[in-house]
């Protein structure tokens, strides 16, 4: 029996603590985590990975970039990318518009890593 390949994420989070926090918890998970702490990083990661099966953002980050603003231009790239939304101010996410933010999961901060897993669970099984 193989293993199933390994899933990328690409978790795009600009506080320290909970970057760290969150990438090892989904290491520990079995998922290789590939961190971004802006939105320089993300892009960068984005145009050279050749595999992503999960984009992780938070809403705010750096420079006025929202973690929309990843994720359109990411879908557009891989249509294919799942993307679910971390914020301690979720309305935003929901009041930007984006199609993206209609239909991604947006979780509140702070929120259980049992609920980030159930989700990871079901947007990628």
């Amino acid at each position: 029996m193989s293993q199933a390949p390994t899933k990328v994420v690409l978790l795009v989070e600009d506080e320290p603590h909970i970057l760290t926090l969150l990438s090892d918890y989904l290491a520990g998970e079995g998922y290789k985590v590939l961190e971004a702490v802006d939105s320089a990083r993300a892009f960068e990661i984005l145009a050279t990975k050749p595999q992503l099966d999960l984009l992780v953002t938070d809403y705010r980050l750096p420079g006025g970039v929202s973690g929309v603003m990843i994720a359109e231009p990411a879908l557009k790239l891989r249509p294919e990318l799942k993307v679910i939304f971390i914020s301690g101010y979720p309305i935003e996410i929901q009041e930007s518009g984006s199609p993206i933010a209609r239909s991604a999961p947006i979780l509140a901060k702070p929120f259980s890593l049992d609920t980030l897993r159930s989700q990871i669970q079901q947007l990628l099984t």
